[in-house]
This record gives C-alpha cells, sequence and structure tokens, in this order.
C-alpha cells in the first residue's frame, strides 16, 4: 500500500488531540505496491535516506530522520517496494502526536507499553486509547550516525523514558542496520533462499543503562521491541509458528479484545497460528517464551511473497519478558516474546493508525546495572517467487505448508 487517504490522516489527528467528534474510519487504500523508486523518491522530498544494497542486488532503505529505521526494502533495484509507509503522515510534518506513524518495516521500540511498569502512559493515567502516548524521545528528533558503507549503518541515541509508576530511565541506543548475505541467511533461518528474488536484512539493537542506579523488577525493566510494518492485502496472512508440547495458554489475543475466529485461525495440533494482515479490523496477538519459536512471518499469495522474521532468544530469559498489556497486572514479567498486530478503527467510529499489519519481536527484560547492556537481534528476509519455489523454505522455518495457510 502506498497511498492513505488524508481524511483518514486528519481524523487521526483529531482523535490525537482528543476532539469530542472524529470522523468515521476510512478504511485504507490497497492498491498494489509502488516501486522502491517511487518510495525513495518521496521519501527523500522529506529526509535523507540511505541506500543500502545486498549483494543479490536487493535494496534497503534507512534513515536517521526517521529514528533509524528501515524505512522500507525491495528484493531487485526498480522493484515492487515492500515496507509501510505513511504517506499522509510524512505529507503533515507533524510530530508530537500520540503515535508518529511515519511507517517503517523494523523499528526501535522500548517495552512495556501499558501496566504499573509501562511507558506509553502518563504516570496514574487510565490505559485507554485516549490517553496512551508514544514516549517523545523514540519517536522524535533524528538519530546520530555512528559509521556507515555500502551494507551498513549504525546509529545512535541517548533518550529518557518515566513509566506509569514514575520510574525514569536512562538508555543509549546503539542500532547497527544491515544487509546480509545468502550465507548469513542459511545461519538465521537454517536454510538458504530459493534461486531469484530475495533480500534480507538485520538490525542488532543494543540497550545500555546509562543512569545512575540498577534497573530492578521491583521498580520495573525494559526490553527492546522491533516492530515491523507491512503494507497490508486482504490475502495476507501472518503465520507464527509454536510449540505444541508447551505450556500455558496457546495464544494472547485479548490485547484489544478477542479476535474473531474467522480473522484468527489456530491449528494447535499443527502448532501455527494465522492471523489476517488486512488493515481493516484491529486485533493483536502474543506468543509466550514457553510456546514461541524463534522465527514467525507472512505470505502473501497475489505479491508471490513471503516474508520471514528471525530472532535472537536466549536459552533462559531469567528475567522474563516484560507485559505490555493495557491493564494493572498481576504478573509484569509474564509477557509474550513475539506478537502480530493487524490495524483497523481503534474504537468503534473512531480512524486507524494507517492501515497496516506488524511482526513484532522482544528482547528479555533488561536487568542491568550502570554502564551494563542487552542486546536482540531481527532479522527480515522477502523472497518473491512462485509457490513451489517458495514452499520449501517455509516448511523448513514455520513448519506449515503454504497450501495450508492460503486455505
Amino acid at each position: 500500500m502506498r497511498l492513505v487517504r488524508s481524511t483518514a490522516f486528519l481524523a487521526a489527528l483529531a482523535l490525537s488531540a482528543c476532539a469530542d467528534t472524529v470522523p468515521p474510519p476510512v478504511p485504507p487504500m490497497h492498491a498494489a505496491s509502488g516501486t522502491i523508486d517511487d518510495d525513495l523518491a518521496f521519501l527523500r522530498a522529506h529526509g535523507p535516506v540511505e541506500v543500502l544494497t545486498s549483494p543479490g542486488g536487493g535494496v534497503v532503505a534507512v534513515s536517521a530522520r526517521w529514528q533509524g529505521r528501515v524505512m522500507t526494502s525491495a528484493v531487485e533495484a526498480h522493484g515492487a517496494s515492500l515496507g509501510f509507509i505513511h504517506r499522509a503522515f510524512l505529507e503533515a510534518g507533524k510530530t508530537g502526536t500520540p503515535f508518529d506513524n511515519y511507517g517503517g518495516e523494523d523499528r526501535f521500540w522500548l517495552g512495556p507499553e501499558g501496566g504499573q511498569f509501562g511507558l506509553y502512559f502518563p504516570p496514574g493515567a487510565p490505559f485507554t486509547i485516549g490517553t496512551w502516548q508514544t514516549p517523545h524521545a523514540m519517536q522524535e528528533g533524528e538519530w546520530d550516525v555512528k559509521s556507515r558503507d555500502a551494507g551498513h549503518v549504525t546509529f545512535t541515541r541517548t533518550m529518557h523514558v518515566v513509566s506509569w509508576s514514575g520510574t525514569a530511565f536512562d538508555v543509549a541506543v546503539e542500532r547497527t542496520v544491515r544487509v546480509l548475505q545468502e550465507s548469513d541467511v542459511r545461519a538465521r533461518f537454517g536454510e538458504s533462499p530459493p534461486p531469484g528474488k530475495w533480500v534480507a536484512f538485520e538490525s542488532d539493537n543494543a540497550i545500555t543503562n546509562a543512569g545512575p542506579r540498577p534497573w530492578t523488577r521491583e521498580t520495573g525493566l525494559l526490553s527492546i521491541w522491533i516492530l515491523g510494518m507491512y503494507a497490508p492485502a486482504a490475502d495476507a496472512r501472518v503465520v507464527v509458528p509454536f510449540d505444541p508440547a508447551g505450556g500455558g495458554p496457546v495464544v494472547n489475543d485479548a490485547y484489544f479484545g478477542k479476535i474473531a475466529p474467522e480473522r484468527l485461525q489456530v491449528h494447535e495440533r499443527e502448532g501455527w497460528l494465522g492471523l489476517v494482515g488486512d488493515g481493516q479490523q484491529r486485533g493483536k496477538l502474543g506468543v509466550s517464551p514457553a510456546r514461541a519459536r524463534a522465527a514467525l512471518g507472512s505470505f502473501t499469495p497475489s505479491a508471490r511473497l513471503l516474508t520471514l522474521v528471525h530472532y535472537d532468544r536466549p536459552a533462559q530469559a531469567v528475567g522474563g519478558y516484560v507485559n505490555s498489556a493495557w491493564a494493572q497486572q498481576g504478573e509484569p514479567y509474564g509477557g509474550d516474546v513475539v506478537n502480530a498486530y493487524n490495524d483497523g478503527p481503534t474504537e468503534p467510529g473512531k480512524p486507524s493508525l494507517g492501515g497496516f499489519y506488524e511482526i513484532e519481536t522482544s528482547s528479555p527484560a533488561a536487568a542491568l546495572a550502570p554502564g551494563e547492556s542487552m542486546r536482540h537481534v531481527h532479522t527480515t528476509l522477502h523472497v518473491v517467487g512462485d509457490v513451489a519455489s517458495l514452499e520449501p523454505l517455509a516448511k523448513r522455518v514455520l513448519g506449515v505448508s503454504l497450501s495450508d495457510v492460503t486455505r
């Protein structure tokens, strides 16, 4: 999706201003993807963009202006652009909204979102969409570039954030985005991409406790949270593998109300979830560390596009995973390690956040002494081809046949 109606953006501005009346939601436009050339020209009209090139001809666009995000990518020069770019928001030039949604298929955030240790609500505020505020330090201002070459860029940023409980954190971030070769893909996913059109990149994210006190469970811990935004399609399906033998619930789909069964397929015996990624109805799911696998992805048959995401996960997460639910929590470190989100109206009669779907991964909770660091690596692989060529990779990484996904 390359375009979002300007009326949808104006509605979003009205929401962010807490207006009493909000126009009815405008559904996202589901047009065929534009080219990487179109998107690069658009982005460069609004800010500087670094273009990384892979040995196979793939293209990855990153920008310090938009907090070191991977804005979009393509499997080949002049090919289709694969990330979600919120053009209307960029054209409006407004910052400091509840969610400065520039788009981007790999962005850096910190968790948790909600709860007593959450970072996205002012101290003591109710956990509602009307008080939700992405920390300004995460979404405003240009990041510094520490180093760069044709295949990587390293960004740095120091930020100050405050939790719902009033605990302050000073966080030094170093984030390297690099393109990957075939050997890297094989090392991450256990399988090489099929011959043809593909692009792979990763973000290597480190946070350091830059303050004078230790981060403790009693006063709240942070996590590295990486989110990839993609253009929706009526036939897009997010695929989340899980361990059928793991303990606890198979899926947490209660973040924004339970997801309707026609939009979330739970294949408990086979060990995978299928979520509709059409950008039409808001819903979020999570899988706990007792169930989650180290990879997940999506498949859009109309685009012949298989997207795979891998993340590095320690064998034992001693501190658990932060809980981002929008509520006071009995288990603030009983959160999920992977999430998938489909956008839609935030409330009845109100607009969406732009119309997209997301694949998200998180680090464990970071109990860091002053000067101590934690890393989290999030890898993305896009492959374009016919189903027969994509099938072996999908089965190896996701454990499911693409024919089952499309069914």
